[in-house]
Order: structure tokens, then C-alpha cells, then sequence
């Protein structure tokens, strides 16, 4: 079976600075009809306006994953016990200024993939680190599978060769095909689609899939699919990706809970 999430059903918010759109139940957007999907628990289509971002708030037994779109999105933390640097303390709605003792910065672009494994705690911020454009990303949770452990953090680039007509995993538990681990029960794919570019995969009817295109168009077992939409899929047995137009889209493989 397949349902569709449709983008202009989704919950929206914004502050000025940030324009969101939930595709799951998120912060004062809460609909009892869409709370995750399996292990999937957020999914938020992300608009940064130029040189804003989100000050130091902390985070707690939560895998949370961030693919960047367009622009640049900076990010500190307080895991300075992977650098022997300190802890990032900004709490404004702006870049921080430089500070030497602050843990260094990493810069996602396009392509690239950011893993926090939230653990026992981690306080971070993330700007537009772009003065003149908007970072437009989206910020995934997934359910750990242990609580409790220790804070950490990955960075990968898949360049778009990688992705082009065709699915590269991104993230998964073991780090399987190149991807950045995680502590979680789920896998996650990136793809680039366009005219008769097709990838097929099969599904385990055990499991849950989700698939959420972030721009264009594309079809999925023949259900047409917009920027911004999901579908929903459970106990399908495979799932063909086809007839994109300039399409750039997310697969989850997740558990049931």
C-alpha cells in the first residue's frame, strides 16, 4: 500500500528568518494523523534565510541527520572531547563570531551528509553560513536504538555522479556501502532522476519504506510524486523510482517502531 503525504498538507511554521515545513509532527505543528513513520520521527523541509540560523539548544537520545539542498549550512558543537577544544556557547539567531576555543566549525553543502548521535546530551547551533543566498536542508530525526551513549558526530560528501540515476545509500547502521553509520534501525538513500533514468529496489515487507522527494517531480510505482510530497509504503514488495524531472529524492528504510 502507498499514501500519500502531499506537501501542501504539511505543517508549517516560521520565524521570519526560517521557513519550515513538517512532514511529521513537529514542535507546535501536531497532528495526530502523522507522527513518524516507524523509527522515522521528524522530517523537516528547512529554509535558512542569509546569514540567520539556529542559536545553541541541546539535544538528547535522537539520531539526527541533515542533507543540504542548496547553500551552506555551518555547524558547531560542544563535542570538544573529539578535538580537545571547548564547547560552543552563542545563543543568537546569527553566525557566532570566530572564537578559537569554540569547536571547530564544519560547513555542509550541497551533497554532503551530517549525522549527530545526540547520546546522553550535545548542545549545538547551525547558521546560513552564505550572507547572500538562503541554506535550504532537511533535518531528519530517527529513533535511537540505545539510549544513553556518547555524544558523536560524522561528515560525508556524495557528489552527484554518485547519485545520478540511481540510489546511494547515505546513512545506515553499520555504515554499509560507504554510507555514515548511525545508531539506528534504518537505512537512507539519495537519488537524482530525470527522463528514463529508473532504479528499482526491493522491500522487505517486514519493514517500512518511505520515500520524500525535496524537488521535482517523479513517479514512484507509477504514484506521481511533486516537490515536497511523501508516500507512505508498507508491505509493497518492491519500489521503482521513474520518469523524473529534474528530481532529487530521500528513501528510508525503517523500522516498524
Amino acid at each position: 500500500m502507498i499514501t500519500v503525504r502531499p506537501s501542501s498538507e504539511r505543517g508549517r511554521s516560521s520565524t521570519g528568518w526560517l521557513h519550515s515545513a513538517h512532514s511529521f509532527s513537529f514542535g507546535d505543528y501536531f497532528d495526530l494523523r502523522h507522527q513518524g513513520h516507524g523509527n522515522l520521527q521528524v522530517l523537516n523541509d528547512d529554509t535558512v534565510a542569509p546569514g540567520k540560523g539556529f542559536g545553541t539548544h541541546g539535544h538528547r537520545d535522537m539520531e539526527i541527520v541533515s542533507y543540504v539542498l542548496e547553500g551552506a549550512l555551518a555547524h558547531q558543537d560542544n563535542l570538544h572531547e573529539r578535538t580537545g577544544q571547548g564547547p560552543v556557547t552563542t545563543t543568537a539567531s546569527k553566525p557566532p563570531d570566530p572564537d578559537p576555543a569554540a569547536a571547530p566549525t564544519g560547513i555542509l553543502r550541497p551533497g554532503d551528509v551530517q549525522r549527530m548521535s545526540a547520546g546522553w546530551g550535545v548542545r549545538h547551533s547551525e547558521f546560513n553560513a552564505l550572507h547572500d543566498q538562503p541554506t535550504h536542508f532537511l533535518q531528519i530525526w530517527i529513533k535511537p536504538l540505545f539510549t544513553g551513549i556518547r555524544p558523536s558526530y560524522a561528515q560525508k560528501h556524495f557528489p552527484p555522479a554518485d547519485r545520478r540515476g540511481r540510489l546511494a545509500r547515505i546513512a545506515s547502521r553499520r555504515g554499509d556501502d560507504g554510507s555514515v553509520s548511525m545508531n539506528g534501525d534504518a537505512s537512507i538513500w539519495a537519488g537524482l532522476f530525470d527522463g528514463d533514468e529508473t532504479a528499482t529496489q526491493v522491500l522487505d515487507p517486514e519493514r517500512l519504506a518511505y520515500v520524500h522527494v525535496a524537488r521535482g517531480t517523479l513517479q514512484v510505482n507509477g504514484v506521481v510524486l511533486s516537490g515536497g510530497d511523501g508516500a507512505l509504503l508498507d508491505g509493497e514488495s518492491t519500489m521503482t523510482l521513474h520518469d523524473g524531472s529534474n528530481a532529487e529524492v530521500l528513501v528510508f528504510d525503517l523500522a516498524r517502531r
